[in-house]
Parts: structure tokens; C-alpha cells; sequence
């Protein structure tokens, strides 16, 4: 089997305790006649088409500066999200209090970063490349507005976007560690405005957030959700709320990993819409999140990368596991899997590089060897290609559009290691379906030699690429 060259990511994950409570501040009093607060929901994403499988900025603090000179604290704790996960979807950082005004610039007080870049080396093995970097000069980076934000009524939203090509610069994956890499994290950040039934993450609909269930208020019916980059989010249930993996809300349980999407409220609050229990035990729990990477053809073992990671095995980005009595499963994510042309299906018989997986594993010691960590489960994950459109055609009533990827998306890239059990036919190539219920974020025609980011589930059919769409955004130049 190819090694796999072992390193270790050090993340600083803060628990952040405070994240539905007012916290911003103001260096001055408001000016006169300025209404008093808005209630502002600060949201993560990422802009990326590169070959990084994970990107960590830990910020010390964020603020906004107004016309009149007031500057207010948007984000006063440190916090160390992770971003390649974020490519065209969003998560909740901070809900703070803030002063209305109209604000003309931002900055981020960062005080370190941490990437991962992951292929094949000279002779066809698998490697992981690590990197970090500390602060940028004066140990803070400016923000770009593209206008103005005049924060005003009762609630809003803002997106801090990272911009990943022009944040990290580095000649290739093999140099990730010696050098020259340059990093310097560059972000927009644009005002949202939620609707009251939103339906995506551009209107305030949270999808696919992941986590560790964390204290639970049966009263209230709320309970808490820690995830693997330490961000901590407080969720609220209604009889609306859909739940897999469990019959209600009573099947949730401190410790029990969670995939979940929520609606943003007016209050800024989070409503639950869905919540999947992914392992119905806590006991030593491990789980990741991330890439698959490679299949064994002897034996029932993979290996795997955790962009996100958390439980009692904390341990390199990436090790092997034998998933011969794992339970598969897919994310409910998109309801649509029965209505689609072909046979949606993910097992140890059509799983491939590349696919995201979420992972779960009981298991108190590491193994380097044979008998490898055993997989308790394995979820099929939605994740984000971005690909150039090839051709565009109809299938059993869903639009189809055939993507072209990246040399260096991870499904080319790793397609052509030897001795794994499936091969696909065109590792470049996906066919993405798409029906009525994408969501279309995208001002980018869905046309051929357009590139679009599709965001959705990815199966092997028969050793073609297709993906189940649930989102569509503008894509990132190649």
C-alpha cells in the first residue's frame, strides 16, 4: 500500500461561549440621531479553487469603523475557523450588537494560519504537506468593503468571504513546508439580508453544519452544538424541525456527533431544520470530516483526511481505516435521490478518492499497521466542485451538466494510484444534475466554458462522476 507521509495539524480551537449574546462595542458614543442597535449575524465562506484541503485563520478580534470614526468590535475573542469546507457555503461566527451607522472599513486581527495541501509524490504515494504561517504585519489585515454598509433595522447579516488564491502562494504542493510561501489572508465582507423562510445560505438558511452535541435543554427544547474548529452554536427546535437518525428530540444526547442545517431568526437566534445524528454512541467517539484518498484493493481499508476533527483520538490529518463491518449511509441532506436517473448509491464496493465522507471510530489507540482503526460509520458528504461547463443535456427530467475539473482537484489528482479497487473512466470529468430545487446563487450563465461552483453529493456510477445538485454559485478562474 503507498505510505502516506505523516504530519501533524495544530489547531487552536477556543470553545466560543458567547455566541448568541451581544458582544460588540464602541470606541465613542453614537452620533446624534443614529438609531440605537442592530443585531448583526457575522457569517464565514470562502472564494477557492486551489489545492488546499485545509486553510485555518485564527483571528484575535474583527471590527468595523464608521464614517464618523466610531469603531466597533464585531468579534472581541479569538477563534480559529476552518475555511476549505466553506467554499460557497457559510456558518454562523458571531451574532453581535451593534451600533447603526454607516461603516466604511474593516479590519482582522489574525495572529496565525495553518494549511494542508495533499497529493501524489514523485513515485505515485500519497503525501500531506503542512504549512503555517504567523501574523501578517502589524499583525492585522484591512478588510475589503466593496461599499459602504449601513447597518440599520432590527437584524442583518454580513459575509466574510475568503479570497484563497490571492491569500496563499506557493509554488507547489511539494513546497508546501520549505518555502517560498506566502500567506496573506484576504477578505470581503458584504452585507446579507434574511428572509423569513430562508432558503439558502445567501438568505439566511445554514446547511450541513457539522459538530458534537454539547449541553441539552429539554425545556426549552434547544441544546448546544460544538464544532471540530471550535466554533459553539446554540440551536433551537420547533415541531417543524426533521430529524434522521433519531425519532425526535429526545434521541439527542450530550456527546452524539450532528449534522444539521438551520435558519438564521430575526433575533439572530438559530432555528433547527434539520438534524442528523451521524453515531448513535458517544463512547470514545472520533470523528472526521474531509477527503477521502485512497482505496485499498486488498483488503477493506481506506484512507482519509479530517479537514475537521474531533473526540478522543485527536491525531495526524490523515490515517488509514478498515471499514469491513462500517454501517454507509448518505447525507439527507437533498430528499431528491430517489427521483434521480440513475442509481444513487455509496458502499465499499464504488467508493472513490475524493468523495467527502464524514467518519466516525470508537477506537482508543492509534494503529499504524494492520489490523487498521475500525470505521463505525461513514456518511457521504455534499461538497463544492468547481469546474468549467463541457457540455449541457437532459436526463429523466433533470438538467445535466457535464464539469471539467482542476488537474489538480483531488478526484483527478489521486484517481491514478495503483492498486484501488475502482478506476473511473473520466476522473476530470463530473455529470451534475440539477432540478427545480437548486438553489441558483450564481450570476454566471450555466453555459458551455463558463466556470460554476456546484455544491452536492458526488457518486461513482459505474466509474462516471455525477452529482446530486443542491446549490449553484459563480465559479472560480482555473
Amino acid at each position: 500500500m503507498p505510505s502516506f507521509s505523516r504530519f501533524l495539524v495544530v489547531a487552536v480551537c477556543i470553545a466560543f461561549t458567547a455566541v448568541m449574546a451581544g458582544c460588540g462595542s464602541t470606541s465613542n458614543s453614537q452620533p446624534p440621531g443614529i438609531p440605537e442597535n442592530t443585531v448583526v449575524s457575522l457569517l464565514l465562506s470562502s472564494f477557492s479553487n486551489t489545492h488546499l484541503s485545509q486553510f485555518n485563520i485564527n483571528f484575535s478580534s474583527i471590527s468595523l469603523t464608521s464614517k464618523s470614526g466610531n469603531t466597533v468590535t464585531l468579534l472581541g475573542a479569538p477563534q480559529n475557523p476552518e475555511f476549505m469546507h466553506l467554499n460557497g457555503n457559510t456558518e454562523p461566527l458571531v451574532t453581535a450588537t451593534i451600533p447603526q451607522d454607516v461603516y466604511v472599513s474593516a479590519t482582522a486581527a489574525i495572529t496565525r494560519s495553518t494549511y494542508v495541501c495533499i497529493d501524489l509524490n514523485s513515485t505515485g504515494g500519497l503525501q500531506g504537506n503542512f504549512g503555517a504561517a504567523g501574523p501578517p504585519s502589524a499583525n492585522s489585515v484591512t478588510i475589503n468593503l466593496p461599499s459602504p454598509i449601513t447597518l440599520s433595522g432590527q437584524h442583518m447579516g454580513l459575509l466574510l468571504n475568503l479570497q484563497v488564491t490571492p491569500s496563499i502562494s506557493y509554488p507547489s504542493c511539494d513546497t508546501l513546508v520549505q518555502g517560498p510561501t506566502t500567506v496573506t489572508p484576504t477578505f470581503t465582507l458584504t452585507p446579507l439580508t434574511f428572509a423569513a423562510q430562508p432558503t439558502n445560505s445567501r438568505n439566511g438558511l445554514e446547511n450541513d453544519l457539522e459538530g458534537i452535541v454539547g449541553t441539552i435543554n429539554a425545556t426549552a427544547r434547544s441544546f448546544q452544538v460544538t464544532s471540530a474548529d471550535g466554533l459553539s452554536w446554540i440551536l433551537n427546535t420547533s415541531g417543524a424541525t426533521v430529524f434522521q437518525g433519531a425519532s425526535d428530540f429526545s434521541g439527542l444526547a450530550s456527546g452524539l456527533p450532528v449534522s444539521l442545517d438551520a435558519a438564521i431568526q430575526s433575533d439572530g437566534s438559530l432555528l433547527a431544520t434539520r438534524v442528523a445524528v451521524q453515531d448513535t454512541s458517544s463512547a470514545n467517539l472520533t470523528t472526521l470530516s474531509g477527503p477521502l484518498l485512497q482505496i485499498a484493493s486488498s483488503q477493506p481499508t481506506f484512507a482519509a483526511f479530517g479537514t475537521l476533527q474531533q473526540g478522543v483520538l485527536l491525531f495526524a490529518g490523515s490515517a488509514y481505516y478498515n471499514f469491513g463491518n462500517a454501517t454507509f449511509a448518505i447525507s439527507g441532506r437533498l430528499p431528491n435521490l430517489q427521483a434521480l436517473p440513475f442509481a444513487a448509491t455509496f458502499t465499499g464496493t464504488n467508493i472513490v478518492p475524493g468523495q467527502k465522507i464524514f467518519l466516525s471510530i470508537h477506537a482508543t489507540t492509534l494503529s499504524g499497521g494492520s489490523p487498521y482503526i475500525p470505521a463505525e460509520t461513514i456518511t457521504l458528504l455534499p461538497q463544492t466542485l468547481d469546474g468549467t461547463v463541457t457540455a449541457v443535456s437532459n436526463d429523466g427530467g433533470f438538467a445535466t451538466y457535464t464539469i471539467s475539473l482542476a488537474p489538480y482537484d483531488l478526484f483527478a489528482d489521486l484517481a491514478v494510484q495503483a492498486g484501488q479497487t475502482t478506476l473511473l473512466q473520466n476522473p476530470n470529468n463530473v455529470v451534475v444534475y440539477v432540478d427545480s430545487s437548486v438553489q441558483m446563487l450564481n450570476s454566471t450563465p450555466l453555459a458551455v466554458g463558463n466556470t460554476l461552483r456546484f455544491y452536492g453529493l458526488v457518486f461513482n456510477d459505474n466509474g462516471i462522476l455525477k452529482m446530486d445538485c443542491a446549490q449553484i454559485a459563480d465559479g472560480v478562474a482555473q
